[in-house]
This record gives C-alpha cells, sequence and structure tokens, in this order.
C-alpha cells in the first residue's frame, strides 16, 4: 500500500467563508511519517469578483500588517493558480491526507476553491484536524488543545507568522511529532 503523505494546508483569508470574501493566500507542505519534507507549495491570490473583506476579519489582520502585506505580494488569479496546486497535489508520491488546524477552517477555503476552479479536489471530502488528533492523544477536551497548551517536545520552535507558508510548516511538523509521540517514537 502507498504511503500516507501528510499535506499541511494553511490558508489566509480576508472574511469567515468563501464566496463573499476571498482566500489572500495559501500553503501546502507535504510531508512523510519520518518528517522529510516531500514539495512545498504557495501563492497568493486575486480577489474573487464581487468579494470584499469582511471588517471583522479586516480588524484582525491590523494586528499582522507585515503578514498581511506578504500575503498581497504577486497575487496570481485562483483560475490559474488552482489548477497549478491540482497537478502539484497528483505529482505527490503516495496517497495524500490533507491536514490542517483547523481543518474545518482552512478545508472549507480550499474544498470551494478547487471545486470552484478545478471542478475536482483532490483531497475528496475529508482532512484531517491536528488539534482532534492532540485531544484524543491528551484525553483533553478539544478547546483545552491549543497550541499553547501542548507539550513541548510536539513544537519544533517553527515561526508561526500568519504568513500561510509558515504557518503550514509549523502545524506539518507539531503533527508528525504528536503522531511519532502517539507511536512511541
Amino acid at each position: 500500500m502507498p504511503e500516507e503523505i501528510y499535506v499541511s494546508t494553511d490558508i489566509e483569508a480576508d472574511g469567515p467563508i468563501p464566496g463573499p470574501h476571498s482566500m489572500l493566500s495559501f500553503a501546502s507542505v507535504a510531508l512523510r511519517r519520518d518528517k522529510s519534507v516531500v514539495a512545498e507549495f504557495t501563492v497568493n491570490l486575486l480577489p474573487l469578483p464581487g468579494a470584499k473583506p469582511h471588517p471583522r476579519t479586516m480588524l484582525w489582520w491590523e494586528k499582522f500588517p507585515a503578514a498581511l502585506a506578504t500575503a498581497r505580494e504577486n497575487p496570481q488569479d485562483p483560475s490559474e493558480a488552482l489548477p497549478r496546486y491540482v497537478k502539484w497535489l497528483r505529482r505527490l508520491p503516495g496517497r495524500i491526507v490533507m491536514l490542517g488546524q483547523p481543518a474545518a477552517f482552512d478545508f472549507m477555503w480550499i474544498y470551494w476553491y478547487l471545486q470552484r476552479f478545478c471542478d475536482e479536489s483532490p483531497f475528496g471530502h475529508s482532512a484531517l484536524d491536528a488539534k482532534t488528533y492532540a485531544m484524543a492523544l491528551l484525553k483533553k477536551p478539544y478547546r483545552d488543545c491549543v497550541k499553547h497548551a501542548l507539550p513541548k517536545e510536539w513544537s519544533d520552535d517553527l515561526p508561526h507568522t500568519h504568513v500561510a507558508l509558515d504557518d503550514a510548516r509549523d502545524q506539518g511538523a507539531m503533527f508528525i511529532n504528536m503522531l511519532r509521540s502517539n507511536e512511541g517514537e
């Protein structure tokens, strides 16, 4: 059976839902169980026609002006970027599993954009949530499994900057550390 490749994916957006609002950027880091990076993909996107930033989300972005500026550099048309992403995903070795934190948010955006611009999702309807996995390992309530409350050995001390590629790297490494901890490594 082909190995699973964990595709740690983080998105940055200008609102709470796709369609009325736009995904500003996203990044995926494909990892093996040994934490080796297979490949990385990152892109900044042009806004959707007719979409508008949500005022509450833009207030949040005011706390991270450098990250917002990074997400707006050299934006590409989603109709060109998303098909390239599908090709990138299909070239990965093994069976891909999307990983998010929280997966419900990131997957919603990725799935919507994939369906809108490619009429397919190589991930199917599935995404693995790192926070839910932490909850199961720690036997704690979901809302108690925030990053700063997790065991220090799960963290690789990578930056979490709200730049999609940084955050995808960070959550991917953390998940692999959790996976290895669960397997007794």
